[in-house]
């Protein structure tokens, strides 16, 4: 008590294996290191941020020695604990290269994945992604949820899935805080916006105190009861969080390996864009999206003063007013002569995610400006725009893909825009390829 579990790894590395051997033994496929507190910013309170490698890298060894080679590792992330700009002080950079370190450390452990947990801040789960996706590694992702189907700032499972689906996260869930009930709820709305394969990792109920121990009540037999519901939903990896024992895995995993699921899922073809809060779908047999364009200072003599006095009222404003009138999404535009573009598109972003619910359309010929509006963004977001020019596909498809982001595609190439559809329709493949 009191100590840091992560450090068990190198001071008592026996103590690690028995645990790991425990769940391989119960019939676990994969097992994860014990470095969900193993970050620079974890391991500064106890003062051990310069083993960080030395901790990382052996939990990884030390999975691997109790369970050999037949079964896999699993790299742990878990959160900072702190909070991301502008909520909090950490920088969209500094927490990407937070989780680099870790996950650098891990993969030189010889872990065969990166599975990211307990996540609560969508924009922190997204460098985590970053860092994670870098490594070469499959990814898996879970997120908390409460009982109102939200994390702590606010993100239901539905627009968690329509981000990690952009970044290329492998499998995506919930993990944590909620029982297998809970757990099935978040399940069921990610498997509407996804066609990933999910992962389910509950706690054994909801814990609570007794005579000073915390109890965690839901029997083995009571979670694998909900084994077939949750492979109906799409769950193709079942695991447990806390007070999940040895016997609970052993059992669920029997039911999971005993059965397949019952129901084919829809494939989903639509366009999903997503804000902290809120998502949005279109496309295909969906109602067209109505775009706020206000946020532009094309012709607009207040508005381009005030980025250039780095003031955002009038854009709060509109941001509040466009949504208020109807706009699904917002464009965002800051694109003033002389100015510093970069941090005028952060600033500007932040502003609209923190005084309207709705997703963004990054407005932008720079691409400078592009990526500090990727970084700045909660959700996911549309980059205006891509064209079949080679060097816009060159340069904006690629943060397109590291960010997560979609693309409003122009059929225009480097020799112009062609008279016929048929030569605009050669030149959208050619973007879409």
């Amino acid at each position: 008590p009191g100590g840091c579990p992560d450090e068990l790894n190198i001071t008592n590395p026996e103590m690690i294996k028995t645990v790991h051997q425990g769940y391989a033994e119960a019939g676990s496929d994969v097992v994860t290191t014990c470095t969900f507190g193993a970050n620079r910013i974890k391991l500064q309170e106890y003062n051990l941020e310069n083993k960080l490698h030395d901790i990382n890298s052996a939990a990884a060894k030390n999975a691997r020695g109790a369970i050999g080679k037949d079964r896999f590792v699993a790299g742990g992330l878990g959160p900072t604990g702190r909070f991301l700009e502008p909520v909090g002080d950490l920088s969209f950079d500094e927490t990407v290269n937070i989780f680099s370190e870790q996950v650098y450390a891990l993969k030189y452990g010889g872990a065969d994945l990166i599975i990211i947990e307990t996540m609560m801040d969508i924009r922190e789960m997204k460098a985590a992604i970053i860092a994670a996706k870098a490594s070469g590694l499959p990814v898996v992702a879970t997120m908390t949820f409460d009982e109102t189907m939200r994390t702590v700032l606010g993100t239901p499972p539905e627009v968690f899935a329509i981000v990690a689906e952009g970044l290329g996260v492998d499998v995506i869930g919930a993990n944590c805080s909620l029982g297998i009930e809970g757990i099935y709820k978040a399940i069921v709305a990610m498997s509407k916006v996804t066609n990933l394969p999910l992962i389910a990792q509950p706690n054994a109920g909801i814990p609570y105190l007794k005579e000073g121990k915390t109890i965690f009540p839901a029997t083995p037999e009571e979670m694998t009861e909900y084994v077939p519901k949750l492979l109906d939903a799409g769950v193709r990896v079942i695991g447990g969080c806390c007070g999940t024992t040895p016997e609970h895995i052993k059992q669920m995993g029997s039911r999971v390996k005993g059965q397949g699921s019952r129901v084919e899922r829809p494939e989903i073809k639509s366009t999903r864009l997503a804000s902290r809060s809120r998502f949005t779908v279109f496309g295909n047999s969906y109602a067209p999206v109505i775009v706020g364009e206000r946020i532009n200072p094309t012709g607009k003599k207040p508005l381009q003063q005030e980025i250039k006095e780095r003031k955002t009222s009038i854009i709060r404003k509109e941001a509040k007013t466009q949504q208020e009138a109807g706009a699904h999404i917002l464009d965002v535009n800051v694109g003033v002569p002389g100015i510093d573009e970069p941090p005028a598109m952060q600033m500007a972003v932040f502003a609209v995610n923190e005084n309207c619910q709705l997703p963004i359309v990054l407005d932008s010929s720079s691409l400078s400006a592009l990526e500090a509006g990727l970084k700045a963004a909660d959700g996911k977001v549309v980059i205006n725009s891509v064209s079949g020019e080679e060097k816009k596909l060159t340069t904006i498809l690629p943060l397109a893909k590291k960010y997560g982001a979609a693309v409003l595609g122009l059929t225009l190439d480097d020799k112009g825009i062609p008279p016929t559809a048929e030569g605009r329709i050669c030149i959208a493949e050619a973007i879409l390829k």
